[in-house]
């Protein structure tokens, strides 16, 4: 008879044993590789270069996307494939930081490669979350869920068009260009990144140098779309629009994972663990390689 420690152990953690199953395979680790170095992706490129049947290649994507490590996004007729960093952050949080590693250096090697064709997504993470479509979209939008995980809050009626006051680090951030772009409540929410001002970037510690790389690049635009999974939901956050050589870029990827891990810890447990906080050392890092 099987000890029930190990029951509870196979239960308990299918995830985990997802991820694991799905890096233990060489090929699908350079599937992994060949995304980091070109993100978004489709069968056909990934194709390339490996000496194997389309349908072959097709089996390996399908063990990583239910491992959650590559998100599909469609474009047009295209299926692009991404690296996603949620199951690696999971394993940070569970198992690296007990040996007192940064959270951030368990990404460091995922961050989502810009490419050059502007028409595809730059940066793609998936997570999901022990909610519902309703609750969660109140955590995007209600600046009373919003300050708890983000510590930012967003002022606006959410209809598109509408345009969005930014608060963050006790600078509010006005400007005629920050609009929402898409509201479908429950599924689908897309608005304008916000502006760089002298006074936001004094307040989180940018060099002067970044401020002006920055003030002088194109607006993005961040989308969430929300998809019921299960007694989950499935939120898959696109950002992209960015300029070639973004400074704005480097920045989003490695703090969208954190403000994700917070959300989803606040939803989860109603623990409140502030994104703003734990970026604060990415932060002062991008502003020292700056300058």
């Amino acid at each position: 008879m099987q000890p029930n420690g190990c029951l509870l152990l196979s239960v308990a953690e299918p995830a985990a044993h997802d991820v694991f199953k799905a890096l233990a395979d060489p090929t699908r680790r350079r599937l992994l590789d060949n995304l980091n170095a070109n993100d978004g992706q489709t069968l056909q490129q990934l194709c390339e270069g490996l000496a194997m049947a389309r349908q072959s290649v097709s089996k390996h994507l399908a063990v990583l996307e239910d491992a959650q490590l590559v998100a599909t996004v469609w474009r047009g007729r295209e299926k692009l494939h991404y690296l996603n960093a949620a199951p690696i952050n999971a394993i940070a949080d569970r198992w690296i930081t007990k040996y007192n590693r940064e959270r951030v250096s368990a990404l460091a090697d995922l961050k989502t490669a810009l490419e050059s064709t502007m028409s595809k997504p730059s940066f793609v993470y998936t997570t999901y979350i022990h909610t519902t479509p309703e609750a969660l979209w109140v955590a995007l939008t209600d600046p009373a869920f919003t300050s708890r995980y983000w510590g930012a809050t967003f002022t606006t009626d959410w209809k598109p068009g509408s345009t969005m006051a930014w608060t963050y680090a006790d600078v509010t951030i006005e400007d005629p260009e920050q609009v929402v772009l898409e509201s479908d409540p429950f599924t689908r929410l897309s608005y304008t990144w916000q502006t760089t001002t002298d006074e936001f970037a004094k307040a989180v510690g940018f060099s002067d140098d970044l401020t002006a790389k920055l003030q002088s690049e194109r607006r993005s635009k961040v989308a969430f779309e929300i998809e019921p999974a299960g007694d989950q939901v499935k939120l898959t956050v696109i950002h992209d629009d960015f300029d070639e050589d973004s400074a704005t870029l480097p920045n989003i990827s490695g703090g969208w994972p954190m403000v994700l891990s917070a959300l989803k810890t606040l939803l989860e447990t109603g623990a409140t663990e502030l994104a703003m906080d734990l970026s604060r050392a990415q932060r002062e890092q991008a502003a020292a390689e700056a300058s």
